[in-house]
């Protein structure tokens, strides 16, 4: 016998599934770029990011993986007492140093491997099979001297081999790529993992770039790029670099968020921030096809009394007056304007936002586009008409009105048992 508890978990599961559904479907054989660093591997929640990742091998998503290991690093130079300088905030990578790093990053490459590889009963990795390949397709020039300092072996990432890491991923391979480049005469140098996820997914064209490391909690979830310079964060300077060079997406992530990677590809808000060239967010027209969308967004309102019950064919016959948001494909708020020519005003009806968008400005994002749409088209004022939400509309200016002062043509269709309170806004 299942107990409520496992009832309730289940319907957590089964809303889950049918929430992530767009997104598996959307993600299916598109190419991530994931570059994680070195706290990222020698932290607790480690195991976990390797078995999420098999679960979008599972799911068909192409893989590139870069790991940092700046911390194994220095905590091996200190063991050894090998002195550690930065410039710039580039490691001055000397004899000793590189040698170390060498060591360091095979023996992390080697331990990530074995990871990719195990398939312990009941986990996600059971029977995952996840072939993990790597190989030179970074090629590297030293950085030189800055400012007089000499980074020794520290270099730059000069081109990818995007033909050969395009066929690995061809062949349903995960392909692994350490901090490390080499050069045309034979040289090893010390990268940086963040510029060489950048220079893969760039010259990739991947879908998506995930850095998952340090997250600054005072980002914002979403940033353009008209945006980027208002925010302090190391890796916003590679997002901005991946976004002009091609790359629609980029998203940061916090490593000690278990299971972040898969609630921000899974779910519409995710737990990270996005960065990306445009607005995550439109405002338009609505067509024949928001219908359904419009129609969850009414229903709970319409079920408490706050609007008005519209019948499916209804709507489409007025599908001309709405405007919605879209997010992901998905209507996230809507609003209708019915416009009296004759007497200079329109309606304002409709107005609904997602219970999971509420309180963040979206319902006065659509009040803003209608009064910005009816002031074009000549008109004078808004009028809306409320049961329960008379606060939010006085908040946004509107003020309090009388049935006679609306449009002929609504007083007849007043409905005194509803006993709506009328408002109007004038827009000059």
């Amino acid at each position: 016998m299942t107990s409520k508890n496992d009832q309730l978990s289940g319907q957590d599961m089964i809303r889950w599934f049918r929430a992530a559904a767009p997104y598996i479907h959307a993600h299916g054989g598109a190419t991530f770029v994931i570059a994680f660093d070195g706290e990222s591997i020698a932290g607790p929640e480690f195991d976990h990011l390797i078995h999420d990742l098999a679960i979008l091998n599972s799911l068909e998503i192409r893989l590139v993986l870069i790991f940092g290991a700046r911390p194994q690093i220095e905590q091996r130079c200190h063991a050894l007492q090998v002195p550690v300088h930065y410039h710039h905030c580039l490691r001055i990578t000397d004899d000793a140093s590189m040698q170390i790093a060498r060591q360091v990053i095979g023996d992390l490459r080697i331990a990530i491997e074995a990871k990719l590889s195990a398939g312990l009963p009941q986990t996600p990795m059971a029977d995952a099979r996840i072939r993990c390949v790597s190989g030179n397709w970074v090629t590297a020039r030293p950085a030189g001297i800055i400012d007089g300092i000499d980074l020794g072996h520290t270099g730059e990432v000069r081109r990818i081999d995007s033909v050969a890491i395009h066929q690995q991923l061809e062949q349903g391979n995960v392909v692994l790529l350490s901090p490390l480049g080499y050069s045309l005469t034979g040289e090893i140098f010390n990268l940086s993992a963040e510029a060489i996820a950048t220079a893969v997914a760039t010259s990739l064209q991947a879908d998506k770039l995930i850095f998952i490391g340090q997250r600054d909690a005072a980002l914002p979830r979403e940033i353009t790029l008209d945006q980027i310079t208002d925010y302090q964060h190391p890796m916003l300077a590679a997002a901005q670099t991946a976004c002009l060079g091609g790359v629609e997406r980029v998203h940061l992530l916090d490593r000690l968020i278990d299971g972040a990677l898969l609630q921000e590809l899974f779910s519409r808000d995710g737990v990270g921030t996005l960065i990306s060239a445009h607005s995550f967010e439109s405002i338009r027209q609505a067509t024949i096809d928001d219908v359904g969308g419009i129609l969850e967004l009414l229903h709970p309102l319409e079920a408490n009394g706050v609007l008005v019950k519209r019948s499916r064919e209804l709507l489409e016959r007025e599908i001309e007056k709405f405007t919605v948001m879209e997010r992901d494909g998905s209507v996230v708020a809507c609003a209708a304007l019915y416009p009296y020519p004759e007497s200079q005003v329109a309606e304002l009806a409709c107005l609904a936002v997602s219970d999971s968008y509420r309180r963040r400005g979206r319902g006065k994002q659509l009040l803003a586009v209608l009064e910005q749409r009816a002031r074009q088209q000549g008109l004078q004022a808004l009028y809306v008409l409320t049961t329960q939400t008379a606060h939010w509309f006085i908040e946004h200016g509107f003020q309090r009105s009388d049935i006679a002062d609306l449009p002929v043509e609504k007083q007849a269709l007043y409905n005194y048992q509803r006993n709506s309170s009328v408002f109007r806004k004038s827009l000059n």
